[in-house]
């Protein structure tokens, strides 16, 4: 896989087929979609030059220069370039008159397929330029849970740029909007948690036309429709100036006053909340790059939005609920807050959502929103959890691990002309630009060629769907000359120094047709990024299509790809065999069927939206162990190795560190256990055993430092009852009825699913029929 990993450091895109079929019908046989996984801000290579001009654009399509367009020099005083993706003839402007084979410009040379232009000229305004943040907290939590939230605010608003400004929104039965600017004393907002606000009723209510007379059209909004800096100052303002106001409200910040009887819920009302919190940054600040950074702690029971009833009785849906459709504030939620989508979507503002409950909190009805705004999602069980702390504290840092938080991007995708776009599964929302080059089959957000990405940062990707529309027969192919496909994807984006620039990749294709083209697509295929295409799918069909069987899709998918790309012969299943390219296809698809994105059994709605919301914006590798977790085995016999994600790798004197991106679990055996009950490793005859301890608690250390959001680690011991946290992702092949019995210290597991081996029989028989 080392050439798909160089072609990813280059320009952050992954292919699944690298070598394209050519024709629809030879695409439609290949079952997984043309696609690519792109990453639009992956930090480039240190030698890529930062180009301080406006790119050049073809006068036909808008695409921008790049290495594949043809360049002709001949004529000293009337330079011309053609357009790979439309060969449109332009003549290059006076000021890159002095260029030649010897003297090209950056955007020219052949290596540098990724370039980004910072244009001088549109610098943000200062205003825009700071990055705004403002909080909405839910005070409806137990004492305890106050506290644990108010150290964490209080600790990362130390941490936070100076520059930043910073409002603050406390909620329970009513929503207060706190005014930072007044700091003498404190003055707060109130609005009934019950009612459903429009943006005009909170200008009026928040003293915004207080002086000035009502417009007749439109809504006052930002500076630019006059309103003035001192009104917007009173609700947000620089860290540096409210950090001692906010420290203070902090501080007393106390639960929510309103009694709740015994047998009721609190009245919480976080759809109002959050719904006031999109106002207001749509009057003070529309279109900069802006923050609504939630912390809920419970459902919200109040008002719209709500996602339960206030009887303690009535349990908060569960997937069966949803399925058998008896859920009945679901969809009225759902509705409410795509209407805030809509809303943050237009005036270019994120919410993060940070969810802290034992409880569900509704986070699968607030999907929408962070999904289209590009929103982070951290779920824990409490706002003392190192899950929740660690992942704020990330979200504020700088240097090595920063997250490189960027804003108001948009992107868009270019393509040659036998190629259409279906659509994009991933963080970003429709700007519906409707073209040529737009397919009518569409996948996730589609009929369009631009996207909106209001937050993105350095690891956010999206999932690119293709179609092929060349028609023509393999002998007219032969005959074509140029058997290149084009894609252009250009972002662009408010870089966090609050600069504007644009990063423009290009990347070129070969497509092959006809009878001998098996080989060049086996040659071409990178199963890591299919697995991860077929998983965002596989997500994405069973949100949106009822009564869709993910395992029969995944399985039939399976059997098709090996029936077309596998060596056998007809009705022989120990013939078959794959190619190094596509053997470990079969065991990703095996745990994807077994992983927590179509099996929701024993999960809540909440997790699985958020399990599938972190897969829908990550990059490959990080997909890939969500869904294939990595096992690391740590022993006195040898140095740490990766081991087969099988029960069989379970022995009593070793160590196991298991890394499934959400959970990082590290496994004592039985023998190692007990020695360490014992306290061996601290006698200092017994260093050995001491370092054998700390390995993987320095390995899991150094993940849970680069990971966003922060994982959970679970310390546990064979036969333990935390023990099931890797156990559950083991291949069963060694199960209560299996008829050899386990090895000497090892392992069994309690459970009825077939193990990777049967899966594959099954595969093989199936495959050559």
């Amino acid at each position: 896989m080392a050439e798909f990993l160089d072609l990813e450091a280059q320009d952050a895109v992954r292919m699944p087929w690298n070598v394209l079929p050519g024709t629809k019908s030879e695409s439609a046989q290949c079952v997984i979609p043309i696609s690519a996984i792109y990453t639009p801000l992956k930090p480039l290579p240190p030698t890529t030059p930062v180009l301080p001009y406006s790119p050049l654009r073809c006068r036909n399509c808008r695409s921008v220069l790049n290495p594949f367009a043809i360049v002709d020099y001949s004529n000293p005083n009337n330079k011309i370039w053609i357009c790979c993706f439309c060969l449109q003839r332009n003549h290059f402007p006076p000021h890159y008159q002095g260029i030649s084979e010897s003297n090209l410009p950056g955007e020219l040379f052949p290596h540098l397929t990724t370039i980004e232009y910072e244009d001088q000229n549109l610098a943000a305004s200062a205003a825009a330029s700071s990055p705004i943040f403002l909080f909405v907290v839910d005070t409806c939590v137990i004492e305890e849970e106050i506290g644990f939230l108010k150290s964490s605010l209080l600790q990362v608003l130390g941490t936070m740029p100076e520059n930043c400004l910073i409002g603050l929104i406390t909620f329970g039965t009513y929503v207060h909007v706190h005014e930072l600017g007044y700091g003498q004393i404190p003055k707060v907002y109130v609005f009934k948690g019950s009612k459903e606000l429009t943006k005009e009723q909170v200008l009026e209510h928040m003293g915004f036309l207080a002086n000035k007379p009502k417009p007749t059209i439109g809504v006052i909004a930002g500076a630019r429709d006059g309103l003035s800096q001192e009104s917007i100052a009173r609700f947000l303002l620089p860290a540096s100036e409210c950090e001692f106001t906010l420290s203070s409200i902090f501080e007393e910040l106390q639960k929510d006053p309103w009694p709740v009887p015994a047998d009721q819920r609190a009245a919480r009302c976080s759809g109002t909340a959050l719904s006031v919190a999109a106002h207001l940054l749509g009057i003070c600040v529309p279109g900069s790059g802006a923050r609504i950074m939630a912390f809920l702690g419970g459902p919200s029971t109040e008002g719209p939005g709500s996602i339960v009833s206030k009887t303690l009785s009535e349990p908060i849906r569960s997937h069966k609920d949803l399925d058998k459709d008896s859920a009945p504030l679901y969809h009225k939620a759902v509705r409410f807050y795509e209407g805030i989508s809509k809303q943050l979507v237009h005036q270019g503002h994120v919410l993060d959502v940070f969810a802290c409950a034992l409880d569900q909190v509704g986070v699968a009805e607030l999907k929408a929103v962070v999904e289209k705004t590009g929103g982070f999602v951290v779920l824990a069980e409490s706002f003392g959890h190192s899950v929740f702390r660690d992942s704020l504290k990330r979200v504020f840092q700088s240097g090595d691990y920063d997250l490189g938080l960027s804003s108001n991007g948009i992107f868009e995708v270019n393509c040659s002309k036998d190629i259409k776009i279906q659509g994009i599964i991933g963080p970003c929302a429709s700007l519906d630009k409707k073209g040529p080059l737009a397919s009518e089959n569409v996948i996730g957000q589609g009929n369009t060629t631009a996207w909106k990405m209001c937050g993105l940062d350095k690891t956010t990707s999206l999932c690119l769907f293709f179609d092929i529309v060349k028609k023509e027969s393999p002998d007219a192919i032969a005959q074509s000359a140029n058997n290149l496909f084009y894609f252009q994807f250009l972002t662009y984006y408010q870089h966090s120094s609050g600069q504007m620039r644009l990063r423009a990749t290009t990347i070129s294709r070969r497509w092959v047709a006809g009878p001998g083209s098996v080989q060049d697509l086996v040659a071409g295929f990178d199963q890591e990024a299919a697995a991860v295409v077929m998983a965002r799918q596989v997500s994405f069909k069973m949100e949106t299509e009822a009564e869709f069987d993910p395992i029969r899709w995944l399985d039939k998918s399976l059997i098709h790809i090996c029936s077309r790309f596998g060596d056998y012969q007809k009705d022989s299943p120990s013939s078959f065999s794959l190619s190094p390219r596509f053997s470990i296809f079969p065991q990703f698809v095996f745990h994807l069927r077994r992983s927590q994105f179509v099996q929701v059994f024993n999960n809540s709605p909440d997790e699985t939206a958020y399990f599938r919301m972190i897969l829908n914006r990550e990059n490959v590798a990080n997909s890939v162990v969500m869904i294939q977790p990595s096992l690391i085995s740590y022993s006195f016999h040898s140095a740490p190795e990766p081991v087969l994600l099988d029960v069989a790798a379970i022995a009593a004197d070793r160590i196991l560190l298991l890394d499934s991106y959400f959970t990082i679990v590290i496994f004592h055996g039985s023998t190692i256990a007990q020695w360490r009950k014992a306290g061996y490793h601290q006698q200092p005859e017994h260093q050995a055993f001491a370092q054998l301890l700390q390995s993987p608690r320095d390995d899991a250390n150094s993940i849970i430092r680069e990971r966003f959001p922060v994982p959970r680690l679970v310390i546990c011991d064979q036969h333990g009852s935390q023990a099931r946290f890797l156990l559950v992702k083991l291949n069963p092949s060694a199960t209560y009825n299996s008829d050899a019995p386990p090895a000497p210290g090892g392992d069994i597991i309690f459970t009825d699913d077939v193990s990777f081996e049967v899966f594959l029989e099954h595969l093989q028989r199936l495959a050559v029929q």
